[in-house]
């Protein structure tokens, strides 16, 4: 049987497959939809983590009792779960154990456009790397294979295209779950310097045993070499193979499957075919460095940049004098549409508490999350991006800095389910160096970004069952902070908003405020259908307030009075807040 897959579903089709029995993640675009597709599959236990390293850390436990498990996330979740992937290379797995992480090249979703293949070298794991959705199912199979085999885990790196395009995949039938026996073994999984050191050497011969290997796995299809014009060699791998086949058809190509360690008798051979071989890869020169230091003569990023994604026209351009024909279908030639800047949706909780914050001109912390369009107009709010949970520790940081002078001009803003992944230690470690910060958690009860994922605030599981609900008030309460130093806001009511952030930024002690509201785009957010913001125009003033909050569903009229898109509109009421003239109100009051 086939079907259409995105590059994600095929991997999650291929676990299914390949009989995992556990896979525990947190959701990073572009990598979310692959546990939200294993989660329809009722077989597998499945569940969302506060994050990355606690689901690897989960996924290597269910491996040591002897199940096939996963872990997925995006490329910067792999920095969080580092520590324990480069530690389960030396320890090995029993079930099979595979890692999948999504690149972002152009960084459509993240802060960064970091190259995760440096993880498979430093960490010493194999990696595997598809072109398309049906070697996203074939190769997540055969990780849980090679893990078994060599006894370690197994990384699949996916990317955005390869993740969110959707090609046939042939369906097969799956493994039966089965989860092999346990035996205590110290030797093998306790990491103490004494057993690490002959671990370390069991490594390297693994490595050494797998290189040797890959070399004979084309007979799997893990490698592809097609010859064709010999004047041309080029080594590449996942979606830049698509973006070759189509700017040099007529090329030599050698695509590798797994892309560490590296098959060096198969490369050898085929460069020793070619007059000119070219390295086509995105990000860093990972492949071209090894090959080079194969004492083989390459080409790679001489022609191509480091940065962003890679096209089939920027490949041709560089390697031919010759452009790619027009299709009829040609877009490049239209007219681009007008700019659009990304701006918060109708409703969204955050817009007025982001409000409130510049108009107290406070200096702003900011986290990863649709928060960060804080920083945007009209909000302009938001001052310092790091990473997942750095909000917090840099509001402590700017507090210590300066001797406490800035800590009541200074405040850390973090999402609940970013306030769950990693701001909790650093809250931790404020209250108990005695930080005079002030934390604000933006509450909407979802993991917003990413496609609304629950988190251990909301109640429920990745299937929506009930699930123990995590309170932040008595969480904040257990590491240290003062109950009256807790207060629960509702953002929209900006004004409010806006006093108690300025009492509690003369707080001497660390506070927190959780702004609480649902996002706009989940059910308990939403208004009832067909309730709008009304407007009464004998009352507006046409002073352009409530425009200047930039709501998608409010629009100044030719005569300079509010229109209300009324298929937009939540019914928030933040506008009406807005407005000094009571010229709005909010749809079913009085």
């Amino acid at each position: 049987m086939k079907e259409i897959m995105l590059g994600n579903e095929a991997v999650a089709r291929g676990a299914y497959e390949a009989g995992v029995k556990f896979v525990s993640s947190y959701p990073g675009t572009p990598s979310t939809e692959i546990t939200e597709t294993i989660a329809k599959y009722d077989e597998i236990a499945c569940e969302w983590a506060p994050n990355e390293k606690v689901g690897a850390e989960a996924a290597i436990g269910a491996s040591i009792r002897g199940a096939r498990a996963m872990t997925c996330m995006k490329h910067v979740g792999m920095n969080v779960c580092a520590d324990p992937l480069f530690t389960v290379s030396y320890s090995g797995v029993n079930g099979g154990l595979v890692f999948c992480v999504a690149d972002d090249p152009g960084m459509h979703s993240s802060q960064n456009e970091q190259d995760s293949r440096n993880y498979a070298r430093a960490s010493k794991v194999p990696m595997l790397e598809p072109a398309d959705s049906m070697e996203c199912k074939k190769f997540t199979k055969y990780a849980f294979e090679l893990s078994e085999k060599y006894d370690t885990p197994v990384i699949v790196r996916l990317h955005t295209r390869v993740s969110h395009s959707r090609s046939i995949v042939h369906l097969g039938d799956p493994t039966p779950i089965t989860v092999k026996e346990y035996t205590k073994d110290p030797k093998k999984y306790v990491m103490m310097p004494a057993n690490a050191i002959g671990k370390h050497v069991v490594v390297e011969d693994r490595t050494r045993k797998i290189i040797n290997d890959c070399d004979d796995d084309l007979n799997v299809g893990m490698h592809k070499i097609e010859y064709r014009d010999t004047k041309l060699g080029i080594i590449t791998a996942g979606a830049a193979y698509q973006y070759v086949r189509d700017a040099v058809p007529n090329a030599s190509v050698l695509k590798l499957g797994m892309v560490w360690p590296l098959p060096k008798r198969t490369i050898k051979e085929f460069a020793s075919r070619v007059d000119r071989l070219v390295i086509v890869e995105e990000l860093d020169p990972f492949l071209e460095t090894e090959i080079k230091a194969m004492g083989i003569k390459c080409e790679g990023k001489e022609l191509f940049t480091l940065l962003g994604e890679y096209t089939a026209r920027l490949i041709r351009k560089r390697l031919t004098d010759k452009p790619i024909p027009k299709s009829a279908f040609d877009v490049t030639e239209l007219p681009l549409p007008p700019g659009r800047p990304p701006v918060l949706c109708a409703g969204c909780p955050h817009k007025g508490l982001f409000l409130a914050l510049h108009r107290l001109g406070v200096n702003v912390m900011g986290d990863i999350g649709c928060y960060t369009l804080g920083a945007l107009p009209p909000m302009q709010a938001v001052d310092a991006v790091i990473c997942m949970g750095a909000s917090v520790g840099m509001a402590h940081g700017v507090d210590k800095a300066t001797d406490g002078a800035d800590s009541k001009n200074t405040v850390g803003v973090i999402g609940d389910s970013t306030f769950l992944h990693s701001g909790i230690t650093n809250l931790m470690n404020a209250v108990y160096n005695q930080s005079k910060m002030t934390l604000i958690i933006l509450d909407n009860s979802i993991t917003g970004m990413t496609g609304h994922q629950q988190n251990p605030s909301t109640g429920y599981n990745i299937r929506l069952e009930a699930a123990p609900q995590v309170s932040l008030e008595m969480l904040c309460q257990s590491v240290g902070v003062l109950p009256e130093a807790i207060r629960v806001i509702d953002p929209v009511d900006t004004y409010e908003a806006q006093k108690v952030i300025k009492e509690e930024l003369e707080r001497d002690a660390v506070s927190v405020i959780i702004a609480r509201r649902p996002c706009a785009l989940i059910p308990t957010g939403r208004a009832v259908k067909g309730i709008n913001v009304e407007v009464d125009y004998e009352k507006c003033m046409k002073c352009g307030a409530c425009a200047r909050i930039m709501c998608p569903a409010l629009i100044m009229g030719k005569d300079k009075t509010p229109v209300i898109d009324t298929e937009t509109c939540n019914n928030c009421g933040l506008c009406v807040n807005i407005c000094k003239f009571d010229a709005l109100k909010k749809g079913g009051e009085a």
